[in-house]
């Protein structure tokens, strides 16, 4: 899952939705820093509620994150668009074209849900500027075992480039694709690549309720 997929059933609770984002910042911005269940699981009651909230949003995540990634659906879409990363890319062995299958399916949700949802983006975006990074950052380093000084600033940049809309263009998306090659170390993405991207939305698209089968719309800590 990504960001707007994990954030979308709780943009009435802002420090909520940051929480559901910090695992994927922290994996651009400091991947040294880990967020654990067993670390995170005793800030849900916090006396500060805005710190037992992102602790919330956070398990939230980890918790989506690891029924989405252990499901069928995933699997077999991940596995179908890793054949045609690697039919694009003229049969290329090796991580590129299975990184890319995982990467697709949880963009492609995003672009998806994003297009099921017009205006949600935006108050996506309006929630988030809501929230004070800082303190979702000193929240952080209260419950993960290193400290981190890059979050908030994260936070901010996400906000302001928008990255979400650039989802809907294969364009604007193969620009975004190539800066998570780059950030991964892996050779960047001809522009031929763009011409399965059509085909992949709609495979991701065709998928998404089974996907999206188990995924919380509530919150975990107020469950019965």
């Amino acid at each position: 899952m990504n960001y707007f997929a994990h954030a979308l059933p709780f943009l009435d609770r802002p420090y909520f939705a940051a929480g559901t984002g910090v695992p994927d910042w922290l994996t651009v911005v400091d991947r040294r820093v880990r967020l654990r269940s067993k670390r995170v699981q005793p800030f849900l009651e916090d006396t500060d509620e805005q710190i037992a909230l992102v602790a919330g949003g956070v398990l939230q995540h980890l918790t989506d994150d690891a029924r989405f990634h252990n499901s069928r659906a995933f699997a077999e879409t991940s596995l179908e668009l890793t054949a045609l990363a690697r039919d694009a890319l003229g049969g290329e062995r090796g991580m590129r074209p299975s990184f890319l299958g995982h990467l697709l399916v949880e963009v492609l949700l995003d672009a998806s849900l994003l297009a099921d949802n017009p205006g949600k983006m935006e108050e996506y975006y309006t929630v988030l500027e809501s929230v004070n990074s800082k303190l979702v950052e000193r929240a952080v380093n209260r419950m993960a075992a290193r400290r981190t000084d890059r979050l908030a600033g994260m936070i901010l940049r996400f906000c302001r480039e928008r990255i979400l809309s650039d989802y809907a263009e294969d364009g604007k998306l193969m620009v975004r694709l190539n800066q998570v090659m780059r950030r991964v170390r892996l050779a960047e993405l001809p522009e031929e690549f763009a011409a399965l991207l059509p085909d992949a939305r709609g495979l991701v698209a065709g998928r998404k309720a089974e996907l999206l089968e188990g995924v919380s719309t509530q919150p975990l800590a107020d469950r019965p």
